[in-house]
């Protein structure tokens, strides 16, 4: 392995690191406006103020013409894929504490290191794909299979948005790396926040005016359906923020997964866990139950495994001269 593929890396890392920092604040905004707006309205509002951003970072990585791509359709379906893994964590959020969502959206990186086998062509061990089981005997854990539909504190349904969030997210970075060999981070981003924009206007055009919220109970269905209003003068400084922090998740995550492989960068994100308990435990004093500490462990556990896993091999790479992945 070369320096210069060492230092990119750890810039990846770095990045990653930032994203996520970010991305924890960006949860407990979502989770405060929750009650009082709409999902799409906030997505909306969201991503106008992000990409307002990131044209900005567009200007500074090279100018608009950066953003000329031989891959719209991937660029597109990448973009889908962040706006299903968004909506269905949000949805969830709104219903469940933020240390449950983020632990069981942590799935995340074992999605990834799975989908780099097909989508990357890396290859992954036995070792790592043992490791990959014992997170997802994790992701089952806080399932909780052993209870009834009747006793769970939120619905079946709802338990799996996070999960399904996790495997879009994951593909979403494995398009990433994918394109971001011939894409700087800013326009990466760019088309990111267009697509959140299209999508969020179609749920305008038809849910806008919250025909389909009369009569519903469920608070993550009212969160998704219920009408636009305009936003509270003291809301409007959250709204800002959830813009300006947007547009760093968007820079920050691309930039990540183009400096480094998905397998080292992957891992890193899991300090979004504490941070997910710490906000909860400070700003709504919630703090997980057995079976989500359970859960953190054997997730987390897995991740690390695979990336020290992955390390050990990149040292031995580096010895022997070797070119690729094992």
């Amino acid at each position: 392995m070369s320096q210069a593929v060492t230092v990119e890396s750890r810039k990846g890392i770095l990045f990653i690191l930032a994203g996520m920092a970010a991305i924890s604040v960006n949860d407990v905004l979502i989770k405060q406006l929750s009650g009082g707006y709409a999902l799409h309205q906030i997505v909306f509002t969201r991503s106008s103020i992000a990409l307002i951003f990131t044209l900005v970072l567009v200007q500074l990585e090279g100018g608009f013409s950066i953003l000329k791509t031989q891959n719209p359709v991937l660029h597109g379906l990448r973009g889908l894929m962040l706006v299903i893994s968004n909506m269905s964590f949000f949805v969830a959020l709104s219903v469940m504490p933020l240390a449950n969502v983020t632990a069981l959206f942590f799935a995340a990186p074992l999605f990834i290191t799975l989908l780099s086998i097909p989508v990357l062509g890396e290859k992954v061990g036995v070792m790592r794909m043992g490791a990959v089981v014992v997170g997802f005997v994790g992701v089952i854990i806080m399932q909780r299979p052993w209870e009834g539909s009747d006793s769970a504190d939120v619905d079946r349904i709802v338990l799996l948005m996070p999960v399904l969030a996790a495997l879009t997210y994951a593909l979403n970075q494995v398009f990433t790396r994918k394109l971001g060999a011939t894409t700087k981070a800013s326009a990466l981003a760019v088309y990111v926040q267009g697509v959140f924009l299209l999508v969020s206007m179609g749920f305008y055009l038809v849910a806008g005016d919250g025909y389909y919220a009369q009569g519903v109970t469920d608070p993550s269905l009212q969160f998704l359906l219920r009408a636009w209003h305009w936003p509270s003068s003291s809301d409007w400084y959250l709204l800002l923020g959830l813009g300006f922090n947007a547009a760093i998740i968007g820079y920050c995550l691309s930039q990540a997964y183009r400096l480094a492989d998905a397998a080292t960068v992957a891992p890193f994100e899991y300090i979004g866990l504490p941070l997910a308990v710490l906000w909860g435990w400070l700003i709504w004093a919630d703090l997980p139950e057995w079976e989500v500490w359970l859960g953190m462990v054997l997730i987390m556990g897995a991740g690390l495994f695979v990336f020290l896993r992955e390390q050990q091999k990149a040292r031995r790479i580096a010895r022997t001269g070797a070119r690729g992945r094992y």
